[in-house]
């Protein structure tokens, strides 16, 4: 069977067709790896147990008949800050390279026991502090679909090694754009899920107040059924909404680089207005550069937070500060590091930031309430993902991340064919719900997807 662009479901209807088993997966994924990623530089650490955790998941359906739970079999790909037993947690960090603790993350343990196989650990921004996906240990991820181009970021090596079908599902982490930014640029879908709805136990962490981890894959329903694994909390159905969106007009770019953007939302717009969907039209002014630069406190708590991680966890190195003394690590994050050296979460301006946040996730609610919407939609990125060599501008995923509101991105479409793009760059949406409103969000997901399916592999001979 051809198991490129493999679903969960297709997969486990194979496993029972005998077409499929969990290991012959593993290793054609672990051969696409071993082909194609010295280009696309997307995996950090393969995992030298997975194909026995596959042998484990076919022995046990072989002699019972039955899966071990929703993810039997299925290789998933993970963040490398993100806790996998025996498997070193570098955060993409030289100066974490022998990092390995004892445990599994809690949403790794709750996959296993609904019988994940770990495929391997994905390169991200190191620290995940930034959107163009280098590190020190594994350097610059390329985007699949242009090798001049970055993968988004930070979760960059998941959103490019799921495009690339080095996986089945993926783990990102976000805590300003880092799971939709990947999402976007890799023609993927990806859920940023309620702040709390999945623990932070045993990821490395940025910033607490924003933190969050979610699933990433090629269709709606997987990202679904990781999510309905890895939340500690069950949510109420709703499948029953009003298909009433508010087009966010404040997140359309309205310059000559924002043109390919605005082309590809306008026919998805207009494709979902053709579904059903009403369009609002939100004149409300929110400005995703002063919400990055005056109300998020990504920087103010990374000192203190990341720094209580590695010293409870006994690393390698206990501070930043040490951090930025040992030399092991991309010079790229000197300057966020430094900075976070420099502000602190006992100072007024924190203190301002978390009463704008607090007046930012109000101020949102009342637009829901006044105009009656199920969501709010905007392009996750105003502009093309950005080339290598430079920093990615122009994204609207802080909105989600401030107010810790669920939010999902999905393919819009491509930008036009160009010689390095030649089924041109992925341009994704998103769509912001209230709190707890995930399942909400996943819900209008599978419908718009199975009326206007977007998602289109790249092609692999650009890779050679």
């Amino acid at each position: 069977m051809n198991l490129l662009e493999l679903s969960i479901n297709k997969f486990h209807h194979s496993l029972c067709a005998g077409e499929a088993s969990s290991v012959n997966l593993v290793k054609f994924y672990l051969a696409r790896i071993e082909r194609f990623d010295s280009v696309l530089a997307s995996v950090i650490t393969v995992n030298p147990q997975a194909l026995q955790e596959a042998a484990n998941a076919d022995r046990y359906f072989s002699q019972t008949g039955q899966f071990i739970g929703p993810l039997h079999g299925v290789p998933i790909l993970v963040k490398d800050n993100v806790e996998v037993k025996d498997i070193a947690t570098t955060a993409g960090s030289l100066s974490l390279k022998s990092f390995i603790t004892s445990k599994d993350a809690d949403l790794v343990r709750r996959m296993r026991e609904a019988g994940a196989v770990i495929l391997a650990k994905t390169n991200l921004h190191e620290f995940a502090v930034w959107g163009e996906s280098i590190s020190s240990m594994r350097g610059q991820t390329l985007n699949p679909y242009d090798l001049t181009r970055t993968p988004g970021g930070s979760s960059g090596g998941t959103g490019a090694a799921l495009a690339a079908n080095f996986g089945l599902v993926g783990i990102g982490t976000d805590t300003i754009n880092s799971i939709r930014s990947p999402s976007s640029a890799n023609n993927l879908v990806g859920l940023r899920p309620t702040v709390g709805l999945v623990s932070d136990n045993g990821i490395v962490p940025y910033s607490l107040t924003q933190d969050t981890a979610g699933p990433m894959a090629r269709c709606v329903e997987d990202v679904k059924t990781v999510f309905d694994i890895i939340s500690t909390k069950k949510l109420k159905p709703e499948t029953n909404f009003s298909k009433r969106l508010g087009k966010l007009k404040s997140f359309f770019g309205n310059e000559a680089i924002n043109s390919e953007v605005n082309r590809v939302m306008s026919v998805t717009l207009s494709q979902l207005q053709k579904t059903g969907y009403e369009m609002v039209e939100l004149e409300d002014a929110f400005e995703i550069n002063d919400l990055v630069s005056n109300v998020s406190v990504h920087l103010y708590e990374l000192n203190r937070d990341l720094n209580a991680y590695l010293v409870q966890n006994n690393a390698p190195v206990k501070s930043i500060a040490e951090i930025l003394s040992s030399g092991q690590y991309h010079p790229g994050i000197r300057d966020n590091l430094e900075f976070s050296l420099k502000v602190a979460c006992d100072r007024d301006e924190y203190m301002k930031r978390l009463s704008r946040r607090e007046a930012l996730q109000q101020r949102v609610q009342e637009v829901f309430a006044r105009e009656n919407l199920d969501a709010i939609i905007f392009p996750h990125q105003q502009q093309l993902v950005c080339r290598t060599g430079q920093s990615q501008q122009q994204r609207n995923g802080a909105l989600a991340s401030i107010t810790g509101f669920p939010s999902l991105c999905m393919p819009a479409g491509f930008s036009a064919p160009s010689p390095d793009a030649p089924t041109g760059v992925p341009i994704g949406f998103e769509l912001l719900g209230l709190p707890e409103g995930d399942l909400k969000l996943l819900a209008m997901g599978r419908e718009i997807e199975a009326a206007n399916a977007k998602r289109k592999p790249p092609v692999e001979e650009n890779w050679l």
